[in-house]
């Protein structure tokens, strides 16, 4: 349970599936059919889905690259949430959608795997959340560092095994998949 109290509800939280940042990410179309199952799942038993975009430099507000790619379509009453760091609690006001909605635990999904997810991740701990991270529903693509080829699979695996049975004073993160996401939250 959510070390926040008073906040037993949860979210699912879709982070900066947009076409610009998933142009070239790891099973793209099975990933966001996955989260589009996510999201229809939400709706389906009430859970609040909060959908998360990222600018910067390259990728400014209102461009191609920018738009939540085409499969997705956020209803009106869900909120958007703008962001311009790596986790979607820097500088937004996500915090207060949460608190709101009396949020305790998300359920999150989207890209990239190794750094707005992952970052979201640690940041929602941190603060005291229960986090389940969708293991086939978050995704990103292949790289390089220091000379060394990163194959996407390899990051989106490492960013799974780091939250499988993840405790802090409690809280909590887990693992699930799309098919069991719901089933692992209590509504």
């Amino acid at each position: 349970m959510s070390s926040i109290p008073g906040r037993s509800a949860s979210a699912l939280l879709v982070i900066d599936v947009q076409t610009g940042v998933v142009a070239n990410a790891h099973k793209r179309d099975e990933t966001i059919a996955n989260i589009q199952e996510l999201v229809n799942g939400a709706r389906r038993h009430h859970v609040p889905v909060i959908w998360v975009q990222h600018s910067d430099e390259g990728m400014p507000i209102g461009s191609a690259d920018w738009q939540l790619v085409d499969e997705l379509s956020p209803q009106a009453q869900e909120p958007l949430v703008r962001k311009e760091f790596r986790s979607s609690f820097e500088g937004t006001d996500l915090e207060s959608l949460l608190a709101e909605r009396r949020v305790g635990h998300l359920v999150v999904s989207g890209a990239q795997s190794e750094f707005c997810v992952r970052h979201t991740i640690t940041a929602a701990l941190e603060r005291g959340y229960d986090v389940t991270l969708v293991a086939d529903a978050h995704t990103t693509e292949d790289t390089s560092w220091d000379g060394r080829e990163l194959p996407a699979q390899d990051i989106i695996d490492d960013q799974n095994r780091a939250c499988w049975q993840y405790e802090l004073p409690g809280r909590s993160c887990t693992l699930t998949t799309t098919e069991d996401a719901f089933a692992a939250v209590s509504l």
